[in-house]
Parts: structure tokens; C-alpha cells; sequence
């Protein structure tokens, strides 16, 4: 596996992670009511979640792999055009955002158990990742290997990403509830997204 594509694997993953979903609702809705303390039970949940979803995700991309290299082509290309596809939908969301406060007291275990159960159990996270991986993956190179380097990457992203989010809706609440703000964060996250499976594309069809 080259740095370029672990490198081009992360920074992708980044923008997706930073893209609020039913997983993001979830923690910041817990950090409006119940502040930072919410932090680490919610983030290693939603680590926890994607761990799930994303081991699914890989056995079945592997099976693929060893089966068909034409079938994983055709699959890599839908996967980009479901990049362009995300980040259409996502930049007409324009203001919406909803993530309803919390206030009841929850322990960490079960903020944990939530979180996790949400990201895990949600049939798009593993439709995400099968179209999502295949972008990244190469047939020259080990799987496992592959699995692993990749695997880890994003869990400790998401980990992070949940953790910087249930801090700053513990802080910033107004933030989360202007449509203003929520708007330009969904717009350019949109356009990051069709930028990417547009620059896909172009880098497979040069190769």
C-alpha cells in the first residue's frame, strides 16, 4: 500500500467523518443536555459502531476482491458516483440540522451502548463503506493488511471526530441551532463530496 493512498484514504475519510449523520445527532443532542461529559462514553460508541459496520463491510469487499476483478471495477465506479450523489444531497440539505437537547441524566455506559447501537445497526453505514472502500483498495497488495491500516485510520478519526464534536455543542450551543451556520457547513461539506468522486474518477481514468 502506498502513503498516497493511505494518505488519500484519510483525508477523504476526514471530510466524510466531519459530515453530520444520525451517529453526529446523536452525540451532539447528548452534549446539548448534558455537556462534555458526554465526550468520551459517546466517542468510543461511535468507534465501537464504525468497527462494526466497518469489519461487515471489508469481509464482504474481500470476498468480492478474490472473486471478480471486473465486478470490483464496476463497484469502485458506482462508488464514486455515490460520493457525487452524497454531496449533491447533502448541499441541497441547506439549513437543516436537528438534534434535540437530552436533559434527562444518562450514564456513560449507556450513552455508550446508544451510540454505538445507532452507528452499527444503521443499514447505510455498511452500504457506505462497501461503496466507499473499494476506492482505496488495491488487488496487488494483502487484504488484511489493508484491512487492518485502513480500519485503523478511520476508527481513530471517528473516535476523534465525535469527541471535537460533543465538546463544541457543549460550548457553542447556539451554533448547532442557527440554520445560518448549518447551511455553509453543509454546503461546503457537499461540495468537498462531489469533489472527491469526481477527483476519483479522474485518477482512475488516468491510470
Amino acid at each position: 500500500m502506498s502513503f498516497e493512498a493511505w494518505a488519500a484514504f484519510a483525508a477523504a475519510s476526514a471530510v466524510l467523518l466531519i459530515i453530520p449523520g444520525p451517529t453526529i445527532l446523536l452525540v451532539v443532542s447528548y452534549a446539548l443536555g448534558q455537556g462534555w461529559r458526554t465526550a468520551l462514553p459517546m466517542a468510543i460508541g461511535v468507534a465501537l459502531g464504525d468497527f462494526t459496520a466497518m469489519t461487515l463491510s471489508m469481509l464482504g469487499i474481500g470476498a468480492l476482491l478474490a472473486a471478480s476483478a471486473s465486478v470490483f471495477t464496476i463497484l469502485k465506479w458506482i462508488g464514486a458516483a455515490y460520493l457525487v450523489y452524497l454531496g449533491i444531497m447533502l448541499f441541497r440539505a441547506g439549513g437543516t440540522l436537528t438534534a434535540e437537547p437530552r436533559s434527562d441524566p444518562v450514564s456513560g455506559a449507556k450513552m455508550l451502548a446508544h451510540a454505538w447501537l445507532v452507528t452499527a445497526l444503521n443499514p447505510k453505514s455498511i452500504t457506505f463503506f462497501v461503496a466507499f472502500l473499494p476506492q482505496f483498495l488495491s488487488r496487488d497488495v494483502d487484504f488484511v493488511t489493508q484491512m487492518v491500516v485502513f480500519e485503523s485510520t478511520f476508527l481513530i478519526l471517528a473516535f476523534a471526530n465525535a469527541f471535537g464534536y460533543a465538546l463544541i455543542a457543549a460550548r457553542a450551543r447556539d451554533l448547532f441551532r442557527s440554520p445560518r451556520a448549518i447551511r455553509a457547513f453543509n454546503r461546503t461539506g457537499g461540495t468537498l463530496l462531489v469533489g472527491a468522486g469526481i477527483a476519483t474518477v479522474a485518477v482512475r481514468s488516468g491510470n
